[in-house]
């Protein structure tokens, strides 16, 4: 189970029809190929199988759900892909378990962390010195707006966060903002650059 708030893993039958195109998102954020990889809060591989066709370079599958774990592992025995490795752990001790990668992708998980600065930090000690977290999140809308295959989505208004405030949180952990992009119909994406502390 997840220790970060309401991160439950949807059915891939309503993410497909929020995002019909991971690749293209991952695209449109700037994921790029030959960058290695982790995938944060990955549950059963929605992003993590497009990029590792993406990037065909090592990548991380990070969760703490064993079970969500074994589903991907299947997936990608199944699909003959062997660029990546799962890890099961904590993600707020990431830099413990993964050696340094290039960008760090979060998808949906981030308005769950209990003190995200503290686990900003511990994302950027799992960055190569240029790296960049990416984080895409919902929009802080009304739930009952937030519809998605006839049903309200997405975490509890109250966890919500405006870009503004996912920026506060991050950017103190020795983060730069470098882009702030929509990501209809419910989300946006913002790319962190990593900043050498003096």
């Amino acid at each position: 189970m997840s220790r970060f708030q309401h991160t439950r893993q949807p059915d891939w039958d309503w993410w497909s029809e929020l995002w019909p195109d991971p690749t293209g998102l991952l695209d449109w954020v700037g994921v790029l190929p030959g960058e290695q990889l982790v995938d944060v809060g990955c549950g059963n591989g929605y992003f993590t199988i497009p990029a590792a066709k993406l990037l065909e370079e090592p990548l991380y599958a990070v969760d703490l759900d064993e079970s969500l774990l074994a589903q991907l592992r299947a997936e990608l025995n199944e699909r003959g892909i062997e660029t990546v490795t799962c890890v099961r752990c904590d993600a707020r001790s990431l830099s413990d378990h993964i050696p340094p990668v290039d960008v760090a992708f979060m998808a949906n998980t981030f308005h769950g962390v209990e003190d995200q600065t503290e686990f900003a930090a511990e994302i950027r000690r799992a960055l190569n010195r240029e790296g960049r977290f990416i984080v895409v999140n919902w929009h802080d809308l009304p739930r009952s707006e937030t519809v998605v295959a006839g049903k309200a989505r997405g975490p509890p208004e109250a966890l919500r966060l405006t870009p503004a405030e996912t920026t506060t949180a991050v950017v103190p952990a020795g983060f730069e903002l470098v882009e702030t992009l929509d990501v209809p119909p419910y989300h946006y994406a913002l790319v962190f650059e990593r900043e050498e502390k003096a």
